[in-house]
């Protein structure tokens, strides 16, 4: 940031009075600028022993695999944004059951919210989806995941599958984990 959207002067990056960490600061109108971590939500979508995924047709990742999910939008719940992400990526429509996974990934900024769900209907490739398909357990591309929030909500799911229990599984995704799947972090 370099000139704040409040008087338009420039900013400089600093640690304001009473806080523990730099912030951008305008000192014509006093603003401080509070840069918080992104939300990803998105949705597990089941049908039958099969679970659907889309392979990315844009950066990051393109070519990956993938869960249904995207930043959440302003004025919608986390559930909307993954019903609605889930729509945008796979055309498909799904019964949102509860929230499955809470993922921080702290180095980057963002919070992964995955809501387990129940795939209505049919399903096709969205504009960032170059594929869409359901998947059996040992179908699961686990080498051609994108990110590894996806691979951590997938094994969660198949763990507790077999145990018939689907509780809200939380985790941190750190520099080394992401390493596996973009090089250096």
């Amino acid at each position: 940031m370099n000139f704040c959207s409040q008087c338009g002067e420039k900013v400089r990056f600093a640690i304001p009075e009473s806080d523990d960490r730099p912030r951008h600061l305008c000192d014509v109108c006093g603003t401080i600028h509070y840069e918080n971590p992104r939300i990803v939500a998105g949705t597990l979508p089941v049908s039958g022993s099969q679970v659907l995924l889309c392979k990315r047709a844009i950066a990051p990742r393109k070519g990956y695999w993938t869960l249904p999910a995207g930043y959440m939008e302003n004025a919608e719940s986390t559930a909307q944004a993954a019903a609605r992400e889930t729509w945008e990526e796979a055309c498909a429509e799904v019964a949102m059951a509860n929230l499955y996974t809470l993922i921080d990934l702290p180095h980057i900024n963002q919070v992964y919210m995955i809501f387990k769900a129940d795939l209505v209907g049919g399903f096709a490739a969205g504009p960032e989806s170059e594929e869409v398909a359901l998947f059996e357990e040992d179908e699961i591309p686990w080498d051609a995941l994108a990110f590894p929030t996806i691979e951590h909500t997938l094994r969660h799911f198949y763990a507790d599958r077999h145990k018939g229990l689907f509780p809200l599984h939380t985790g941190v995704i750190t520099p080394e984990d992401r390493e596996r799947y973009f090089g250096s972090a």
